[in-house]
């Protein structure tokens, strides 16, 4: 049974935290799928690379409006899949044979299985290939494990066949017809994606509104918009599925009562799950939420001490740049355990990459209001600003919330062309502490661009 100083589970973030600095520890990585974890592999890089081919090929569906007339010949999908992941595949596998194989790695063993705690710091690791598990104790863990799709209850499903974001983007031909249950920004990014490429879309939302967890503004406005471009049934659910001569038929509860729909592929994303079950964290003593994320101190430690954790296994805002940070946090933790540092959540951003692109910080309305925070709104259109006349959007907006008395940010929400990009001055205002005033006179802005649209929004906050 070897004994480490330090064992990583995990190499998506977990795997940066070895460095030149670790050489004087005994250390393992423990890894059942492929380096790089969910982000580089069946996660946000992929899916962004995708989403811009998106952007491409709709194009001349709305060229018309600025006097062009285009067309969309044709989607080569074998092109558009391979030209992505020839690229990311080499990078995981590059990932794995550095850690085995590098010089630099002398004092790192890599164990390629699944791990499962059966004891008080003590790991067992199996491998699908039928070798003999192995068990291995630690002083310390970083759990980096990660999450997995979760996948609704429904009868027949599993026997027609489905995807989810983790074997959509691989198909070997595009289907005719997709649908997709879930209403989140997972649903919404590949609603996009696959529409783009000519493919029926249906998306089956349980609730009345997709990207419920936005700004109530953003989401009804973003739920609009999907309803011109995708069949999107709200407050429905499939009850059951069924496969058929003609294809997959799925039975359908919603306002109108139960309905059946045909379709050739499935993609289910309804949320994810983290991977603390799989791991059996509860036999090491870590204990999680009820949503089953790990329960983490401000320094990123479970409640056993040595053990730490980090990104989507213990976060629930299960983004890359937050287990990048929290990676970063633990990292010192373990090097310095006399001066450690806290995590900090207090402003994190996150970006849905659809049409139209959304993004947001900080407290939405409805949750200024549900917490009885004094605050005051102001909306900008992208159709008020110069650049939103040449982009012809009709549509997207930036809306603020502050604190009246002191200017102070208390979030930002967009809906628009680069949103993800635009976003980001009001991300540095509030972890800077820049009140609305200073930050909309205090400098020049750009004429005539884009981020004129945060500027006329900072401008039209009612402040006392």
């Amino acid at each position: 049974m070897p004994h480490y100083d330090l064992v990583v589970v995990g190499t998506g973030s977990g795997n940066s935290i070895l460095d030149d600095r670790f050489t004087h520890l005994k250390t393992a990585i423990v890894e059942k799928g492929a380096f790089g974890g969910t982000c580089l592999n069946v996660g946000c890089i992929p899916t962004k690379m995708f989403v811009y081919t998106a952007d491409v090929a709709a194009t001349p569906s709305h060229s018309s409006r600025f006097g062009v007339d285009q067309e969309l010949k044709g989607v080569r999908w074998p092109d558009v899949r391979d030209r992505i992941f020839d690229r990311i595949d080499p990078i995981s596998v590059g990932g794995a044979e550095y850690r085995k194989s590098h010089a630099d790695n002398d004092h790192v063993d890599v164990y390629a299985g699944e791990g499962r705690f059966t004891g008080m710091k003590e790991l067992r690791v199996s491998y699908s290939d039928g070798r003999p598990d192995d068990v291995l104790t630690a002083d310390r863990f970083v759990l980096a494990a990660g999450g997995r799709a979760a996948v609704p209850d429904i009868p027949g499903l599993a026997e027609v066949g489905f995807h989810t974001s983790e074997s959509i983007m691989r198909l070997d031909v595009l289907p005719k017809r997709m649908t997709i249950l879930g209403g989140g920004y997972i649903a919404a990014e590949f609603a996009h994606v696959f529409a783009s490429f000519d493919v029926e879309v249906t998306v089956i939302v349980r609730s009345g509104a997709m990207l419920r967890n936005e700004d109530e503004d953003v989401s009804s406005r973003f739920t609009e918009l999907a309803a011109k471009r995708f069949d999107v049934r709200l407050d429905s659910m499939v009850v059951n599925a069924r496969r058929e001569s003609t294809g997959i038929k799925l039975d359908l509860e919603g306002p109108a009562g139960t309905e059946t729909l045909e379709t050739d592929a499935i993609l289910v994303a309804i949320g994810r799950l983290p991977n603390t079950d799989v791991l059996d964290v509860a036999a090491t003593g870590v204990t999680t939420m009820a949503s089953g994320h790990a329960i983490v101190d401000d320094y990123q430690e479970t409640v056993v001490p040595g053990i730490y954790a980090l990104g989507d296994i213990s976060s629930p805002y299960e983004l890359k740049h937050v287990a990048n940070h929290e990676a970063r946090v633990v990292q010192h933790n373990l090097l310095h355990p006399d001066d450690r540092i806290k995590a900090d959540h207090r402003f994190v951003p996150h970006a849905v990459f659809t049409s139209p692109q959304i993004a947001s910080v900080g407290l939405t309305e409805q949750d200024a209001r549900a917490r009885g925070v004094s605050y005051v709104v102001s909306k900008q259109d992208y159709a008020g600003i110069a650049y939103g006349w040449a982009m012809e959007d009709t549509t997207g907006f930036a809306k603020l919330l502050a604190d009246p008395a002191t200017g102070q940010l208390l979030g930002a929400h967009i809906i628009g062309p680069q949103a993800s990009s635009v976003i980001q001055p009001l991300i540095q205002a509030m972890s800077f502490g820049l009140d609305a005033r200073t930050m909309a006179r205090g400098q020049y802005w750009i004429h005539p661009a884009m981020p004129e649209l945060i500027e006329n929004a900072l401008l039209n906050l009612p402040l006392n």
